[in-house]
């Protein structure tokens, strides 16, 4: 068998919707034994968000709880928490997304009481606003972070109002910067023996994506406009409309716009002081962009693409999702994945983008049925099959 980065760590998975789920499949996709612990009632929330539905399962909750084994406790009953307590001692990192502390003591999964058992724990924390600060206990979404990140505000057509990105980008950041977290957590308990708690939360994740935005604006304080498709500091750096579909032309340095010159063959403009350098053309941008979009639209997107890409402008077209997902790179990449479902068949999935070299990522398991692995897990804690009867008629395991 493949060794894998992660092997021998197990982390227990405390969380729903997508931003926890989503960090923890990363690390079950490096191949840490992923336990997800559920409700037995209803599981995670977001196993009921749909449609779509595969037989019955959310296409959602399918997208980020692959590698992973289902155990489904309820933690509100003391042998519930009996239950989590001895997986905390063998386990290394546990992942939560509750943010009243009140709630995380009902539940015995504060921090305190968890390193009391396990002092090499990584305990990690995934939260709408963090565990301190003045919005520490709210709940949040998403939406929320995106909303009040500044980046919402930011996004969509000049004359249009505010405008969410499609994908949840708070969620999937958090998730990301939380799996690092975890795995520079990990590192460092090799150096001291130790673990440490880990504290992310969407908005801090969403704030993130201001970036050259942000740091603009503190330099100068000077608030950015709403452009749209349009790049602040670089022009041109858009998608423009060809013959038959949308393209991106990307022109970052003066080499690249003598280049695209010649390309769409308007020498002339190349002696237009207007647009000498990219501070010209960014000045000038409403009195260059039109003459090349005319320019753009004499042919189709493949010609443009293929002169483009001789000429080592970058560039690419703006594909509908089917597209995307069907292309050729796409797939040689393995950025799709087909894992065979209990229920629901063959699931198709997004792939991990971490590519490495000895220990590459492994697709182990679809994302599990609620409480699948629950008889499994607890035999493995010692608990005899009479044992798991008992927890299951008390409703205590699922």
């Amino acid at each position: 068998m493949t060794m894998t980065a992660l092997d021998g760590i197990r982390i227990l998975d405390l969380t729903q919707a997508l931003a926890g789920p989503y960090c923890t499949q990363l690390l079950g996709d490096l191949g840490a034994d992923v336990i997800k612990i559920e409700r037995p009632d209803e599981g995670d929330q977001a196993r009921r968000w749909g449609p779509p539905f595969l037989a019955g399962e959310s296409a959602y909750f399918l997208s980020t709880n692959r590698n992973k084994r289902g155990l489904a406790l309820d933690l509100q009953h003391p042998r519930g928490r009996e239950v989590l307590w001895r997986l905390v001692e063998q386990s290394d990192v546990l992942v939560h997304n509750v943010p009243r502390v009140a709630t995380r003591m009902k539940l015995g999964i504060d921090e305190t009481g968890l390193r009391a058992r396990n002092s090499r724990l990584i305990y990690a924390s995934v939260t709408g606003f963090g565990l301190t600060g003045p919005y520490a206990e709210r709940p949040g979404y998403d939406l929320i972070a995106q909303g009040m990140s500044g980046t919402m505000a930011l996004t969509g057509e000049p004359d249009g109002g505010p405008m969410r990105f499609p994908s949840p980008i708070a969620d999937i950041t958090t998730g990301v910067y939380c799996a690092l977290g975890i795995v520079a957590a990990l590192y460092a308990r090799e150096r001291t023996g130790q673990g440490q708690s880990l504290d992310t939360a969407l908005l801090d994740s969403q704030v993130t994506w201001l970036a050259n935005i942000a740091s603009s604006f503190l330099a100068t304080g000077e608030p950015p406009t709403k452009l749209g498709n349009l790049h602040p500091s670089i022009v041109p750096y858009q998608p423009f409309r060809t013959a038959d579909k949308w393209i991106i032309v990307a022109v970052g340095t003066e080499r690249l716009w003598r280049r695209l010159l010649e390309v769409i063959e308007v020498p002339e403009l190349s002696a237009d002081a207007r647009f000498a350098t990219n501070a010209d053309r960014l000045a000038h941008r409403t009195d260059l962009v039109p003459l090349l979009e005319r320019r753009f639209r004499d042919k189709p997107a493949a010609s443009w693409l293929e002169r483009l890409d001789q000429a080592g402008i970058p560039s690419g077209p703006i594909n509908p999702i089917e597209e995307a997902l069907a292309d050729g790179h796409v797939l040689a990449r393995g950025m799709v994945v087909e894992l065979d479902h209990p229920v629901a068949g063959l699931v198709r999935s997004l792939g991990n983008p971490i590519k490495l070299g000895g220990t590459p990522v492994i697709y182990r398991r679809p994302a599990p049925l609620l409480g699948q692995h629950t008889a499994e897990i607890l035999t493995d804690l010692g608990y005899t099959c009479d044992d798991v009867a008992r927890l299951r008629a008390e409703g205590v395991a699922g």
